[in-house]
């Protein structure tokens, strides 16, 4: 298998499951024009989030990364006419960007922006009292996976669902030598993970137009 066959593949299922969207389609543009890195989810990805999302029944939601706000965008669509969704985002150019995506997608009024390192908002929004969050979705800078992790558990509560992106690094997880923070940031998230006694978890490896990776999804359930 190659990424080109991953490419068509994931074509293949886009074209089926995922219709055309211009607020979508749109999001991705603008996000790309403002020199923003290519890290969004993929179109079915985002579909998945949205589909977890629903059979969560969620009516609160935490994003942790925001980027352009492709996958706020998608989660926020699973959410009920009450629901909300706070998002966190250090860089003020994404930020910024992804402002604009979630107003032309006529979301303003269900999404909440925050600028700022997340290890710092995380805090805050604990001790404002927000929360608890029923899903929450982690995509940031993964040296601070383990961190975010500790704080997704902090702000979810027995029932919750936390997923996190990018947790296979095209198989380099597997390297316990590696000199890369990211890998090694992921490392001890997945440990973690594994090892909590509050949640039952795995990790689903992944192959398409994103590469090689893979997803964490892990089910608070602190009252077992």
């Amino acid at each position: 298998m190659t990424q080109e066959q991953w490419n068509v593949v994931d074509r293949y299922i886009t074209d089926l499951f995922v219709p055309p969207d211009s607020v979508l389609d749109e999001a991705l543009k603008t996000s790309a024009a403002a020199g923003l890195p290519p890290h969004n989810v993929s179109p079915n990805q985002g579909k998945l989030l949205m589909l977890l999302a629903q059979v969560q029944g969620a009516r609160t939601i935490l994003e942790i990364g925001t980027l352009g706000g492709y996958s706020t965008i998608w989660l926020a669509r699973a959410l009920p006419n009450d629901g909300h969704l706070m998002t966190l985002e250090a860089d003020l150019k994404h930020a910024e960007v992804a402002r604009a995506n979630i107003a032309r997608a006529g979301l303003a009024d269900v999404v909440e922006l925050r600028l700022g390192k997340a290890l710092d908002t995380l805090p805050q929004l604990a001790a404002e009292g927000r929360g608890p969050f029923d899903l929450i979705f982690i995509d940031a800078d993964k040296p601070n996976n383990p961190d975010y992790f500790v704080w997704a558990l902090k702000l979810s509560r027995p029932g919750s669902l936390i997923i996190a992106d990018n947790v296979v690094r095209n198989g380099a997880v597997v390297d316990a030598a590696s000199d890369d923070r990211s890998v090694q940031g992921v490392r001890r998230f997945n440990e973690l993970l594994a090892n909590s006694p509050h949640v039952s978890a795995t990790v689903i490896q992944t192959v398409g137009s994103k590469g090689y990776d893979g997803f964490a999804i892990a089910f608070n359930n602190f009252n077992d």
